[in-house]
């Protein structure tokens, strides 16, 4: 059986070429990413080529990581842009070709991996 330590809930900013955003929240973010970069059709993702994983905030505790999403979801634009700089000033794909994910934490105020 699986205890509370086990468990990690991501919420994550992908973002297209020309910086379009997607928010979204998972359990899986290596599936789930790659679930993106497969252009499921009718997707928002797939409509505006949205592939590359520009920020990710880990949480223990799903209300946390929902209510997180929440809050990202409504800031404006400029703010998520203000988030993304600067975790990932260059707007680097974190997972590209899915090495190990660079991890961003709240906390830790930085990158790490």
């Amino acid at each position: 059986m699986k205890s509370q330590d086990d468990y990690q809930f991501w919420v994550y900013i992908l973002s297209s070429r020309s910086r379009t955003l997607y928010i979204g929240l998972t359990n899986g973010l290596r599936k789930r990413v790659i679930e993106h970069r497969q252009q499921p059709p009718g997707t928002f993702t797939a409509r505006y080529k949205i592939t590359r994983l520009v920020y990710c905030e880990e949480f223990q505790y799903i209300d946390n990581a929902i209510a997180r999403e929440k809050e990202l979801k409504h800031w404006t634009r400029a703010q998520k842009i203000a988030l993304i700089e600067h975790a990932n000033p260059t707007w680097e794909d974190l997972m590209p070709d899915e090495p190990e994910i660079a991890r961003y934490s709240p906390k830790a105020d930085s990158l790490r991996e």
